[in-house]
């Protein structure tokens, strides 16, 4: 009778629990039952339940190789196959956005970033110091990944650019907390469709050489990096901005 591999046992039963904890925690998050947070956490677990199953089920081939006589290679196969496919999806999605510094708070002017009014006053962040961090102007700016984002400027007054402004958000999803075309500044909230993080946005207009200039900061509640969501969020709203050009 052939002895079964246990190494090749645990590898299939870490696929399964993983597989069902990564699917789990976004899931639960949507429900209602789990908060973003605990959530994301779940989904973690999955993946690093996922990665033991990975190198168990490498090791569980070696154990059931034929030589041995021992049972358990389907299974060791399944392990390695469903943490596999869990570990190379996390993979994709953090090595989508390339290398990025471990900053959550980004904007196009580092020097005198816009500020946040009345974000302060919002659920999850009463009590938090939504200050821009010095610290962060240097790292952004030494990091080739954001050498793109930089203040857009605009040909046309600052009423018409602040109009663009708020239609861009708003086309974007974007929850608008406060839109004061007198001041010239926008603030909105935007929720990511998987984990449901909340992130804050404010946008500056003013008036330059003729026309009007527009700045930009988003900052993520959690975390302290952001996998780069922040400047794919601040590129986005820019394209929309300039798709409402009439010059």
């Amino acid at each position: 009778m052939e002895t079964s591999s246990r190494v090749a046992r645990i590898s299939a039963a870490l696929g399964v629990v993983g597989t069902a904890l990564f699917l789990a925690g976004p899931a639960l998050i949507h429900l209602g039952v789990l908060g973003p947070y605990l959530g994301f956490r779940l989904f973690l677990l999955g993946a690093l339940a996922g990665l033991l199953a990975l190198v168990l089920g490498a090791v569980g081939l070696w154990h059931t190789r034929a030589s041995t006589g021992r049972a358990g290679r389907r299974q060791a196969v399944a392990g390695m196959l469903l943490g596999l496919a869990l570990v190379a999806i996390v993979a994709s999605a953090v090595g989508s956005a390339g290398p990025v510094p471990a900053i959550n708070d980004i904007t196009t002017d580092p020097d005198d970033p816009p500020v946040f009014v009345a974000a302060t006053e919002l659920p999850g962040n009463q009590g938090r110091d939504l200050s821009y961090p010095v610290a962060f102007a240097a790292v952004q700016r030494g990091a080739e990944v954001y050498a793109d984002l930089d203040t857009l400027e605009l040909g046309v007054a600052p009423a018409e650019a602040f109009a663009r402004v708020d239609a861009a958000a708003r086309i974007l999803g974007w929850e608008v907390t406060r839109s004061d075309p007198e001041a010239g500044v926008l603030e909105a909230t935007e929720t990511s469709t998987v984990f449901r993080f909340v992130d804050d946005v404010v946008v500056r207009v003013r008036p330059a050489n003729g026309g009007s200039e527009i700045d930009v900061r988003s900052k993520s509640r959690v975390g302290r990096g952001d996998v780069g969501a922040n400047a794919a969020r601040i590129r986005r709203f820019f394209e929309a901005v300039a798709k409402g050009r009439a010059d």
